[in-house]
């Protein structure tokens, strides 16, 4: 039962990003909600089917997305990866983790995109992209960092409530 929950949800999540966000560039880099949301839900410790989020989010936004489907599924099953090793490892400072979870996980999602649309003959040179793209894309991922991880920790503690808070 506390999988369905994925599906309402991150078809939100793909709705305010194709409909919302979308609008909201900086130069012409874009915000990837689904890939905060991943994070941030990835981050939060008594979660356990981060990985299926990952999977389904990356499904769905390859479906409306012009890249090739598996280029958002590697980059969200590799956002989710990073958070559970920083879950791991930095576990007193959820808000770091957040913040480095999204900055490497944005990273890789434009180098891949680059890739991809290299790949595709797309003109667009590496220094523009650099500037134009990657680097307003991560800046507005920040932004978007800490509204959404505190979303995401209220969802994640109603959908799995404490063993104290039941």
């Amino acid at each position: 039962m506390r999988s369905l929950i994925a599906f309402p949800i991150l078809a939100l999540v793909v709705i305010l990003q194709s409909s919302v966000v979308s609008r909201i560039s900086l130069l012409a880099g874009f915000a990837d909600l689904m890939l905060v949301t991943l994070a941030a839900w990835a981050l939060q410790k008594q979660v356990t089917t981060a990985w299926h989020w990952a999977a389904l989010g990356g499904m769905m936004v390859g479906f409306v997305s012009a890249l090739p489907w598996i280029v958002t599924l590697a980059a969200y099953l590799l956002v989710v990866a990073l958070a559970h090793i920083f879950q791991r490892r930095v576990w007193r400072a959820p808000l770091l983790a957040m913040f480095t979870v999204t900055f490497f996980g944005t990273l890789f999602m434009q180098v891949a995109s680059f890739i991809v649309l290299r790949l595709m003959n797309d003109p667009l040179p590496l220094d523009e992209a650099l500037s134009m793209v990657v680097l307003p894309s991560v800046l507005l991922n920040l932004l978007l960092a800490i509204p959404t991880y505190a979303l995401v920790r209220d969802l994640a503690g109603w959908v799995y409530p404490l063993e104290g808070e039941e």
